[in-house]
């Protein structure tokens, strides 16, 4: 399968955003910078998940929680976002710059909990 990669566009920049800020948004007002704390962000990850806060069928809400889940691996690995399109279609992943070392986490999440998986978000 041909893989084509590319920096995300400006309309995936701008759902990556919003996913990103609907996670976010899990922080009380004054508290959303937390986000940037790389534990604050897991610990977030963690209680959504634990508390079961999202259903399975919540497949956009999932998401999101994978786009906090790339921001982790971006700010802990120095990973970088970027576009890539296959004969599936085009999705958000992270990937090692200068690099064919790709990771998806857009569905890590949502595609364990659809299936009744538990997820355990440090491992």
């Amino acid at each position: 399968m041909n893989q084509k990669t590319e920096p995300l566009d400006e309309s995936e920049l701008i759902d990556v955003e919003a996913k990103r800020k609907w996670v976010r948004e899990h922080f009380a007002p004054e508290a959303e910078n937390q986000y940037d704390d790389l534990d604050q962000k897991l610990r977030l990850l963690d209680t959504i998940i634990r508390n079961k806060w999202i259903e399975s069928k919540e497949t956009v809400k999932l998401q999101a929680l994978g786009i906090t889940l790339g921001d982790a691996f971006v700010q802990k690995l120095q990973l970088e976002w970027i576009a890539v399109e296959d004969d599936y279609g085009r999705d958000p992943a992270v990937r090692v710059p200068n690099s064919s070392i790709i990771v998806f986490p857009l569905t890590m999440i949502s595609k364990r909990i659809e299936r009744g998986e538990d997820v355990d978000i440090y491992q």
